[in-house]
Formats: C-alpha cells, structure tokens, sequence
C-alpha cells in the first residue's frame, strides 16, 4: 500500500443528461457559472464555478433513455456542491425553487443535527443536486 494517494483530487465530473441547452443553461443562467468550452458534435458543453468543472452530455437516443433513479441505478447518487455561506445557500435556494422544470425535494436545513445545512434539488436535466454549507469547513479555510 502507498503513503499517500497516487490522485489529486476530481479533475471534472461528466455528466449524462437529457437536453444539453436546458441543463447549461441551468448552471450558467441561474448559478451563474461560466461555460468554459463545448463540443457541438457530440453534443457537449462544459462549464465551470471556478473551482470545479462538469462536462454535461446529452444523451444520444433521447427517446430510448433511461430516468435518473438514485435507488436503483449503479453511479451517480446527487453531486453536492458547495455553498459559500449560508447567505449563498439561502439564495441558491431561493434562484433555482424558481427556476423552470426545477424540482425541489427539501429546502435548505441541517445535515442531522447541524451545523452543516443542506438543500437538494433536481435540475432541469434530471440530475440530483445538493447544495451545503458548512461554517466548520469555513472557519478551518
């Protein structure tokens, strides 16, 4: 066994989702990230908080796709991204229960018995959101 991990962290994460424009915009309109690059033949964009990169692929047979279900699919449960205060968590919240085709599960609240607070989503796509904030990994920033 090695001393210490032979990885460096999450390079970006690929994403599977059903239309490519909805879930984008999504991320670039509402959450205010960057589009950073595409791939219009495949099709593909990728986009970017700054901190981390989600390549979003639009499935090919859309008619043929299978749903998003957390409990019975092997892969991906929810990506969880991180809020930067509890203010951004609170707006985060207040941005996307607004945002078309967005289904909200729960609000934000606290992650067992806090003081992380949470909220999850589903995005327009279909992917499964979380959006926490922890003011222990803030205070150790």
């Amino acid at each position: 066994m090695t001393a210490k991990p032979l990885t460096l962290g999450i390079d970006h994460v690929g994403l599977a989702v059903r239309d490519l424009a909805i879930t984008r915009d999504f991320f670039v309109d509402c959450l205010g990230w960057t589009q950073v690059g595409e791939r219009p033949g495949y099709p593909a964009a990728f986009v970017s908080d700054g901190h981390v990169v989600l390549t979003l692929w639009e499935v090919t047979n859309r008619g043929q796709r299978v749903e998003f279900d957390r409990k019975t699919n092997v892969g991906l449960h929810h990506l969880a991204l991180r809020a930067g205060s509890e203010e951004a968590l609170e707006e985060i919240h207040a941005r996307v229960s607004q945002w078309p085709g967005v289904k909200v599960e729960f609000a934000p609240e606290n992650l067992g018995q806090g003081p992380k607070r949470h909220t999850m989503l589903y995005e327009p796509g279909g992917i499964r959101l979380e959006f926490d904030f922890d003011p222990r990994v803030q205070a150790a920033a």
